[in-house]
């Protein structure tokens, strides 16, 4: 009763009642793709529930470890030459999924490092600026290339982005881009003092685009270029590019306000691909209906809110840029999935925050709520 005490109920409860949607709409999405593959229709429910299980051990260990751990610049230095390594070793060798080669697949289950990637920086920021305030806030040593840890990590940080960009999986690298961007700004150094640093990685972003597309613009199978042009005007392009969004916009308009209930989406079997992780909320909108969806939104903002709440309570810089990291981590992975699967931005194949099937999104979400609840759990120690 004890570690239950100072749990946070406004974090932990949106989380799990999140998660068990989750799974339930992943059987619901995915039995008829396990049936045509020759599987079972209960083959992702039960890795999905596995998932939650193994996520909730993680959220738990989470809580307890001391944050000081998380702190040791010679693990994160690993850590940063670990990623580095594989995402390198992932553009000769990993497997190819919509045209991105960025999985490793063991066995049954691929791993995706760009998931453990957000989770990482945002850990290796908070620690790198907290520990350097004193210098951030001075414009002339930010720019000081000798013996500068915080230049250096910037630079870490890009390369790992401009890494996952060239997979080519355009999605993730934005969404580390925007976590890392948010954690700059909050570190109390003005606009004008961070725009030299804001524009050098967006530079670097840039670059890593015009590679991307200078290599990819001649392959007629370049699925990001597919997903760009479709967005312009889906039903242009009705049997092709643009059929992913024209059957989204099908199954939202089949569900109207109430749904057609549970199990009863026509466009999961065979309309819609991915229908149980990229369209997700899509099923779920023409299974429960609008309202259900606007309940799910209304959780993840609840929980993102109270994140950014924590942040801004908190007296540690340190903890404060975590809490921070993961509010941006959540609201832009929200973002760009619902406005891709209702064409308000274009496709990016980002999973939807818990709800959609997959280990290594549903792993790293975790690790940031178990890291966050920590956090919770000691500002209440300290009120």
């Amino acid at each position: 009763m004890t570690r239950l005490k100072n749990i946070d109920y406004l974090i932990f409860i949106p989380y799990i009642v999140l998660c068990t949607i989750g799974i339930i709409m992943v059987y619901s999405a995915s039995a008829n793709i396990g049936t045509q593959n020759g599987g079972s229709p209960t083959s992702y429910l039960i890795k999905q529930s596995m998932f939650v299980v193994v996520s909730l051990v993680i959220v738990f260990i989470m809580t307890r470890i001391k944050l000081s751990k998380l702190q040791n610049m010679v693990a994160l230095n690993l850590g940063w030459g670990l990623f580095l390594a594989v995402l390198i070793g992932l553009r000769v060798v990993g497997k190819s999924i919509n045209g991105a080669a960025g999985w490793i697949q063991l066995g049954p289950i691929n791993i995706q490092p760009a998931e453990f990637i957000k989770y990482f920086i945002i850990i290796y920021l908070a620690d790198v600026i907290s520990r350097n305030e004193d210098e951030i806030l001075e414009y002339g040593k930010i720019f000081s290339l000798r013996n500068n840890p915080i230049i250096k990590t910037y630079c870490q940080v890009i390369i790992l982005i401009l890494l996952i960009l060239i997979q080519p999986d355009t999605g993730n690298a934005t969404i580390c881009f925007i976590i890392a961007l948010t954690m700059i700004l909050a570190n109390g150094v003005s606009w004008k003092k961070s725009a030299t640093i804001i524009g050098l990685g967006i530079s670097a972003i840039a670059f890593g685009l015009f590679i991307v597309s200078s290599s990819n613009l001649s392959k007629s199978n370049w699925y990001g270029l597919q997903r760009i042009v479709s967005f312009s005007n889906p039903f242009k392009f009705e049997n092709g590019s643009g059929q992913q969004l024209i059957n989204s916009y099908y199954a939202i308009s089949n569900g109207g306000i109430f749904g057609k209930g549970l199990g009863n989406s026509i466009q999961k079997t065979g309309y819609l691909p991915e229908p149980n992780t990229d369209f997700i909320i899509s099923i779920m909108s023409e299974e429960l209906g609008m309202i259900f969806v606007l309940i799910v939104l209304a959780l993840m903002a609840i929980l993102i809110l109270r994140i950014l709440l924590l942040g801004i309570r908190n007296t540690s810089t340190y903890q404060s840029l975590i809490c921070y990291g993961v509010a941006a981590y959540l609201t832009i992975q929200v973002f760009f999935n619902f406005g891709g699967v209702i064409g308000l931005i274009p496709i990016t194949g980002v999973t939807f925050p818990f709800i959609s099937y997959g280990g290594s999104s549903i792993i790293t979400l975790s690790l940031s709520i178990g890291t966050v609840l920590n956090i919770s759990r000691r500002q209440k120690r300290q009120s």
